[in-house]
């Protein structure tokens, strides 16, 4: 039998859209209070040392700017006359970039839904934080947010973002449910060789923000034949400052230690290596690249491989590409894998 809340507890829509709009801005507070901030960024590392306090900010301000009453209003409106709610929907959450499962929370929320969220023990500070402060703002949401740190008690549907191992197993457990199961992916540019020092620095952005952790990090280029990596290399020169965080340079020592002793040929800039690969996902510290000889020999590449792209950053025409310094920064309704999260919890 289905699992639903009490009706009594239920909120209308834009009650719930309300609730979120004060979190949003409550969010875009935090990082004014330096001793609220430093300490929840503290407790946030001691779990990962990959969230510093300017990756929480950046998390925190995207979340706080997409909280916005316009945006939600658009995003739900197809959702708006209502329908079921009050499920259990169980969601797995990856731990790879400081909130990265917020979407997930906000969607199963946002749709009338219940959630019980089990954390990743990368990231078990900051979303049960910001659930505190939402259930301040609105007490009606307690009965509907729980974590869960052991078994999973009943539940109705399925939400599980992890690797292409975990899938598997998430495939095994979880296949009898309604589901969405996520898998890796990457984020790709695409570059013409017309693009500006000013376009090249976004890039470095898409590249380096959470120091390339996300799914939709920037972890390969795709270049026209004869490339001149000069004006590359010195836009991407504005995020040096990666090289001082202590896990990104052990990465980037042992992945250059690795590769030269294998003869494998390199550009390094001394806090970033490019290599030439026909892969996709690689290493921290690293950054594939490969050539093309025309873009509709390259589109047709892309098409076959769109189970492994998360997106696509380019100038050039591309279908759905998005533009240079975006990618941490898609809107409610891009979803992960392309997967309509909202559609999947109206059909309950």
């Amino acid at each position: 039998m289905p699992r639903r809340g009490n009706s009594k507890q239920r909120m209308q829509l834009q009650e719930r859209i309300n609730a979120f709009v004060k979190l949003g801005a409550f969010l875009k507070e935090i990082p004014q209070n330096q001793e609220t901030f430093q300490l929840l960024a503290q407790k946030a590392q001691e779990h990962n040392g990959w969230f510093t306090e300017a990756a929480i900010c950046q998390a925190l301000d995207y979340w706080g700017s997409t909280l916005s009453e316009a945006s939600l209003t658009q995003w739900t409106v197809r959702i708006a006359s209502g329908g079921k709610s009050g499920a259990m929907v169980a969601v797995i959450m990856a731990g790879n970039i400081p909130l990265v499962g917020f979407h997930d929370f906000l969607s199963v929320l946002i749709s009338g839904h219940r959630i019980v969220a089990k954390l990743s023990s990368n990231d078990t500070v900051l979303l049960p934080y910001l659930a505190s402060k939402l259930i301040e703002i609105e007490p009606r949401f307690e009965p509907f947010i729980h974590f869960s740190e052991d078994k999973l008690p009943p539940f109705d549907a399925v939400i599980a973002t992890g690797s292409n191992n975990t899938a598997m197993y998430f495939e095994h457990y979880f296949g009898k449910y309604p589901n969405i199961i996520r898998k890796n992916r990457n984020g790709i540019a695409v570059l013409n060789g017309k693009e500006t020092p000013e376009t090249l620095s976004e890039l470095a952005r898409d590249i380096f923000t959470y120091f390339g952790l996300g799914c939709r990090s920037v972890s390969k280029v795709y270049l026209p034949e004869a490339y001149d990596f000069k004006t590359f290399f010195e836009a991407m020169y504005s995020q040096r400052e990666a090289i001082h965080h202590h896990k990104y340079i052990n990465n980037y020592d042992y992945n250059k230690a690795v590769y030269l002793m294998s003869n494998v040929p390199l550009l390094d800039n001394e806090f970033m290596l490019l290599k030439e690969d026909q892969g996709l996902a690689s290493p921290i510290s690293v950054v594939y690249y490969e050539y093309y000889k025309s873009l509709e020999i390259l589109q047709a590449k892309l098409e076959g491989m769109k189970d492994e792209i998360q997106c696509v950053v380019a100038n050039s025409g591309l279908p759905n590409e998005i533009p240079f310094g975006k990618t941490q920064s898609p809107e409610l309704w891009e979803y992960a894998d392309g997967v309509d999260t909202l559609l999947f919890l109206a059909n309950l």
